[in-house]
């Protein structure tokens, strides 16, 4: 057995808590939190050593040829452990700790591409780089943010790799209360612009300031220099340009075109061309339709049309 397996082999078969994982992730608070499955506290492997003898074979002169030799490795429990704290360090929010791949549910086929993007990512994500990200576009509630959740899981639990999750309004806000406390943006920025991964969601949010914009410009130019894999969700439309909008006749709608710029802004726009043009390189574009339906609505709507069960020891009158 390899000793850098993280699956089921270390816990003798998969339990009805993690599934064969060896870690469960859950809700505390408002942030998800891993650790490790009570079937895996105890390792059968090392006896909670640690660490384990690893036969090795190397060749270090030809006239001796190759030899055989044990070293002292970490135990696939302490790369586990290892891991877990960096889940738990890379922010994502509470509402998002059940994501994964198999429970992503689709309603359009361009939902069904996204979920191929992302897990073509995750499962053939080169440690040694370069990897192009991706960009998820759509409406509010179709599961981008699912999406880029379970992709730091899998990235920080199952291959190892350091990686942060940060909402850009809310940068933007600890960005201005760290500017109370003498700090400067830069030193904010700084670890965000060095970690391996970082998605970014709700890009494009904001009131547009400069502050904002010279913010967002600085930690998308920090990376896109040292090629860092940046992955994003926007609400915002990916298109290069606005389409023009003609009524049946020939001639412009003015209520069409209205109704087009309140509903298909453009991400472009919000970011500035400098960054969307850099966006263009560093990832892969996935837009979901303007009417992929909201699922948070759709479960409220399909609860709210459930009949309530009567209330015992009432009657009406």
């Amino acid at each position: 057995m390899d000793h850098t397996d993280m699956g089921n082999k270390l816990s003798g078969g998969a339990c009805g808590m993690c599934w064969g994982l060896t870690y469960v992730i859950a809700r505390q608070g408002d942030r998800a939190q891993a650790r490790i499955c009570d079937c895996s506290v105890t390792c059968s492997v090392c006896g909670g050593r640690g660490h384990m003898l690893v036969e090795r074979e190397e060749t270090f002169s030809k006239k001796v040829g190759a030899r055989k030799y044990e070293v002292l490795a970490p135990c696939a429990c302490t790369l586990r452990t290892r891991r877990v704290a960096r889940y738990n360090e890379v922010g994502l929010p509470g509402v998002v700790a059940h994501a994964n791949f198999d429970n992503y549910r689709s309603a359009k086929p361009e939902q069904d591409r996204a979920r191929s993007v992302a897990m073509q990512f995750s499962h053939q994500f080169d440690k040694k780089g370069p990897n192009t990200g991706f960009i998820l576009s759509g409406p509010v509630g179709t599961g981008k943010t699912h999406l880029l959740a379970a992709t730091l899981a899998h990235l920080v639990l199952e291959v190892g790799m350091q990686a942060r999750y940060v909402e850009i309004s809310l940068l933007y806000a600890t960005i201005r209360r760290g500017f109370q406390d003498g700090k400067s943006g830069g030193e904010i920025i700084g670890p965000l612009s060095e970690v391996e991964v970082l998605a970014i969601d709700e890009l494009g949010k904001g009131r547009g300031s400069p502050f904002e914009m010279e913010t967002l410009d600085e930690l998308i130019a920090r990376r896109y220099n040292a090629n860092r894999t940046t992955l994003f969700a926007t609400n915002y439309s990916l298109e290069p340009e606005r389409k023009s909008v003609r009524a049946a006749n020939g001639y412009h709608s003015t209520e069409d075109t209205k109704s087009t710029l309140r509903g298909n802004e453009l991400l472009n726009e919000r970011v500035g061309e400098r960054i969307y043009s850099r966006l263009c390189e560093m990832c892969t574009f996935v837009e979901l339709p303007k009417d992929t339906p909201d699922r948070r609505r759709t479960r409220q709507e399909m609860e709210s049309r459930t009949p309530q069960p009567a209330v015992a020891g009432r009657s009406g009158r």
